[in-house]
């Protein structure tokens, strides 16, 4: 599409005025979605904003609304329309002073030394590399994907990778007749591992009733690690791929124990080059797969038995990873995703990276062959935001209405208890009312997921016992079975003995399986990063920051910015502020401590006193050159930082001593003691409210501790657990209305 250029348009795209994407807005008690258009009221700034649907807000009675426990006054409260329009922002060339979009430029608004750099456009840096008046920039000028930390497992992934790519390339060469270098291939790919950290996920409490009397464990610790796949597309690198894992290693206990889940999975489609492999499917999703099955063949190395797949297409609307993706892009449909999910599969299981392939209800909901486990909700692997989960408590909420008589169903009252042949019938031995509501609850999930049950996809990178579809050392013979299940299996009947039935009788004997490791300990060290330690965070942070996915341009930019904040883990999120006249100061124009934590004094303050009141030596600020520059030891140094500055937090909110020796925990206590008697708060503007408020939410995403003393950490946990609880809620509301769109077409085609 062509534009006539004038004197108001971007001089890079002759396009005058653009407008992002509005940001979704979720009702903060019901989690609602906040339509285009729709009023609504509002409170506070960034992650301390709240949002009320015209619902919540009436059926609010009085004068104040309650969240998370506090009460809001309403008259603090702003009533807005959902309408704003956000444009793109500009920028000026300091050379011939033409106006272009950041975006359109490549402009990283974070790297301006106080509004002080000089800024030349990508017209006039050509002129000036053409006619000598300065030497092109070396590309180790920026630092991107390739400077990202490697580790074992992005090595691996990698390695495979390329591996494929030239078997493929080669394979296409010589389809045509051509030479390897005569057809194109893919290049300039980077795999990294950007976060893998060390999670806890604890149980409802609801579930955890039933199963009070089996020991069934309260919490399950995993890895979380996010992966992303990079590539350089005419000289940037743009992020085209991210997936979301858990690893439930040796650790854990049954039913996690060395399980994996791919909890959230996402892609745009600008992969470079568009073409297809000699087997009809485009090069990128062959790519994806072979990325998929690395990670799949690390899995199995490392010894876990069992990778789960959940095959749910993202909601209209809503993002899994990537932010705001081009319209042209069709959302595929249940059964298209689970078909691409199955392809890989069935390229891993020919190289024999996976040795079965079944789904979630066969495996667990039904009884089948010489499989003796019981029907139990206690087998379920338990993973964090998946789909059972929370249907499960849905479920057990319904069940303890009607047990109430509080509510009834309108086609009849549901039947509250199981008979004990029915129990005896799935195996259970107990037949108590806990195993009654065990299995009454195993009946409604099955209901649940029966129809769309092909979606819940378990891969087995092991081999199972046949018996208790558990793994060990395994007797076989056309069946396998553990050495305890061996055991039982020879004290039973000799008509209930393998084969069951059957007059014939298989002699098994054993076969210790040995390339199994005795525990799944990871050899990468631990990688945080606050933006991508869990998807939200990162879908918050891009659509806090119009880091869209919808346009090529704005790919490339949003990966640039990206790429900034995982070289520069505290930059620009924490605003360093002057500790004399508390205003913020710009990178590269203050002066910092080389002793004290955080101690900052900006130009016009140093100026005037020289640090005199300060005991210690400080230091000017590097500029962002400079940082660049030492920018690998300069990361070190900012995350040792942020990590004491976070013990110190933890510190100070245990620490009685009104003498401590530590003069930083006076300090941060001065800082607690402000929070409570600050009327502007950080969402008027405070600035020493708004740093406290960082350290607190980074605080609170990492916390694994259950009765933390740190001020307010409980409550951002619960925060943070409402937004994650309300985004699983809508998921399966999609799913919800996917089986009755299922089952409405099923009804008519029999009509």
């Amino acid at each position: 599409m062509e534009h006539s250029m004038s004197e108001n348009s971007c001089q890079l795209c002759a396009v005058e005025r653009l407008t992002f994407e509005p940001p979704p807005i979720y009702c903060t008690p019901c989690g609602a979605h906040i339509k285009r258009n729709a009023m609504y009221y509002t409170m506070g700034a960034g992650d301390a904003r709240h949002y009320f649907c015209i619902p919540c807000y009436n059926e609010a009675r009085g004068d104040t609304i309650v969240v998370d426990g506090t009460a809001i006054p309403k008259a603090r409260l702003e009533k807005k329309k959902n309408d704003e329009e956000t444009e793109e922002w500009w920028v000026q060339c300091d050379k011939c002073e033409a106006w272009q979009h950041q975006i359109c430029a490549l402009f990283n608004g974070r790297r301006n030394d106080g509004g002080q750099a000089e800024y030349t456009c990508p017209n006039c840096y050509i002129q000036e590399v053409e006619s000598g008046e300065c030497k092109p920039l070396p590309q180790s000028a920026v630092l991107g994907a390739k400077d990202l930390p490697r580790t074992i497992l992005s090595d691996q992934i990698e390695l495979r990778l390329f591996r494929r790519l030239k078997q493929e390339r080669e394979e296409r060469a010589r389809l045509h007749g051509k030479s390897f270098d005569e057809v194109p291939g893919a290049e300039a790919l980077v795999v990294r591992v950007v976060s893998s950290v060390d999670k806890k996920l604890n149980v409802k409490q609801w579930f955890l009733e039933i199963f009070q009397e089996e020991n069934y464990p309260t919490e399950f610790p995993y890895k979380s690690k996010a992966i992303l796949l990079f590539q350089k597309i005419e000289g940037v690198e743009v992020f085209l791929f991210g997936m979301y894992v858990q690893e439930f290693g040796s650790d854990a206990q049954f039913p996690n124990q060395r399980c994996v889940c791919l909890s959230h999975l996402d892609s745009v489609k600008y992969f470079r080059p568009d073409i297809e492999t000699v087997t009809g499917e485009a090069l990128h999703t062959f790519v994806y797969h072979e990325i998929l099955i690395g990670y799949l063949e690390y899995c199995k190395k490392r010894g876990f038995t069992s990778f789960y797949i959940w095959a749910c297409p993202p909601i209209k609307g809503e993002d899994n990873i990537l932010y705001c993706h081009p319209e042209i892009l069709k959302t595929p449909k249940s059964d298209e995703l689970r078909e691409w999910y199955l392809a890989m599969l069935r390229k891993a299981a020919k190289e024999n990276i996976v040795v079965d392939l079944t789904n979630l209800y066969d495996h667990f909901f039904l009884t089948t062959g010489e499989c003796k486990a019981k029907v139990t909700a206690a087998r379920l692997p338990y993973f964090d935001g998946d789909y059972w989960p929370g249907a499960a408590e849905d479920l057990i909420y319904q069940m303890r209405q009607e047990e109430d008589g509080s509510k009834q169903n309108k086609e009849g009252t549901t039947k509250k208890t199981i008979t004990k042949r029915a129990l005896k019938a799935t195996g259970q031995s107990d037949l108590s009312g806990s195993a009654s509501k065990d299995l009454l609850l195993m009946h409604k999930l099955g209901e649940t997921i029966c129809s769309l049950k092909e979606d819940f996809i378990l891969v087995h990178l092991q081999h199972a016992c046949t018996h208790c579809c558990c793994t060990g050392t395994l007797f076989w013979l056309t069946y396998l079975y553990r050495i305890g299940c061996y055991e039982a299996e020879q004290k039973c009947e000799e008509r209930e003995r393998h084969p069951s039935n059957r007059r014939e009788k298989h002699a098994l004997y054993p076969v210790e399986i040995t390339d199994v490791p005795v525990d799944t300990k990871d050899k990468d060290e631990i990688l945080e990063s606050e933006f991508f330690d869990n998807r939200q965070a990162f879908l918050s942070l891009c659509q806090g920051n119009h880091y869209q996915y919808d346009t090529m341009r704005r790919a490339k930019h949003s990966s640039m910015m990206v790429l900034y904040h995982l070289h520069n883990p505290t930059a620009h999120a924490f605003v360093t502020t002057c500790n004399i006249c508390h205003l913020d100061i710009e990178t590269g124009q203050g002066w910092r401590c080389e002793v004290c934590l955080d101690y900052d004094v900006c130009n016009s303050c140093f100026q005037k006193d020289g640090g005199i009141d300060h005991p210690h030596k400080l230091t000017n600020h590097p500029s962002m050159a400079n940082r660049d520059a030492q920018n690998k030891e300069a990361r070190k140094i900012r995350v040792q930082q942020l990590r004491k500055m976070l013990d110190l937090l933890v510190h100070a909110s245990q620490c009685c001593s009104a003498l401590c020796q530590d003069p930083d925990c006076r300090k941060v206590k001065g800082l607690f003691r402000h929070g409570i008697q600050c009327k502007t708060h950080a969402s008027g503007g405070c600035v020493l409210c708004k740093k406290m408020w960082y350290l607190l939410q980074l605080h609170a995403r990492a916390c694994k501790e259950s009765d933390c003393h740190v001020p307010r950490c409980r409550d951002l946990k619960e925060h943070l657990r409402r937004l994650q609880q309300q985004s699983d809620s809508r998921r399966r509301a999609a799913v919800m209305e996917m089986m009755r769109q299922r089952a409405a077409e099923v009804a008519s085609n029999a009509g």
